[in-house]
């Protein structure tokens, strides 16, 4: 990741990703909230007890940690990420949410091991070069407890409209969309177990009635975007 790319964009992020994903009838409030409660409700059928420490991995300008907080209450919130304009604008929109940790880019995370019972992506990695996934996939592994779970959302290159948010975003210029077959690949050969792909985010606005039923539709491919799930 550029961080001076997404530095540029920190100030203006919230605007321009409202306007970009019009089309959806939503506003980037409802996209944040819906990927945490994704995660909860899979971490509740994993039955895992509620976690003590999450990262939130390029948190950019804080979008999901007014929803990890809520979700998960109890765990103390990390926020990592390669833009210290960025971090900043999260540190004033939500004073004390978070720890913030900036990264450097290098390949190791300036973390600890076993630190964390969950780390979360929102789509963060396909602003990585791929060949640095794995790696970055195995220091994500490194720094979760045993038992612990990594969730990478990512937008699904197979969506017709996925694909044209994606092309007019000023910030996705040089994004390279994930298939998710490469996702369970690169999560399984970075060492985690019981590695699954399910799709997201079904309905627009205009069906949001429907909505209560997208968790029964995690197995089908067409979801506008999906998240892979590896196990410590």
């Amino acid at each position: 990741m550029d961080a001076a790319e997404f530095d540029k964009f920190a100030d203006e992020y919230l605007a321009v990703h409202a306007r970009n994903i019009r089309v959806s009838g939503e506003a980037p409030e409802y996209f944040a909230r819906y990927k945490i409660e994704a995660i909860a409700r899979r971490w509740t059928a994993w039955g895992k007890a509620p976690p003590r420490a999450v990262l939130d991995f390029g948190s950019g300008i804080g979008a999901s940690l007014p929803h990890l907080a809520r979700t998960f209450p109890d765990a103390a919130l990390t926020a990592l990420d390669v833009s210290a304009r960025s971090l900043a604008v999260a540190a004033a929109r939500f004073p004390g949410l978070a720890r913030q940790v900036l990264h450097d880019g290098a390949a190791a995370l300036p973390l600890p091991d076993e630190g964390f019972d969950l780390a979360f992506a929102s789509c963060v990695f396909h602003h990585i070069d791929p060949s640095a996934h794995e790696g970055l996939f195995a220091e994500l592994r490194r720094v979760l407890r045993p038992g612990g779970v990594l969730a990478v959302f990512e937008h699904n290159p197979v969506n017709p409209v996925t694909r044209y948010i994606v092309a007019s975003c000023p910030f996705d210029e040089n994004a390279v969309l994930i298939p998710p077959w490469r996702m369970r690949r690169g999560l399984t050969q970075a060492g985690f177990r019981g590695v699954e792909v399910r799709f997201t985010g079904f309905f627009p606005s205009a069906l949001a009635a429907l909505r209560p039923f997208e968790g029964l539709l995690g197995w089908v491919p067409v979801g506008a975007q999906y998240y892979g799930a590896g196990h410590v």
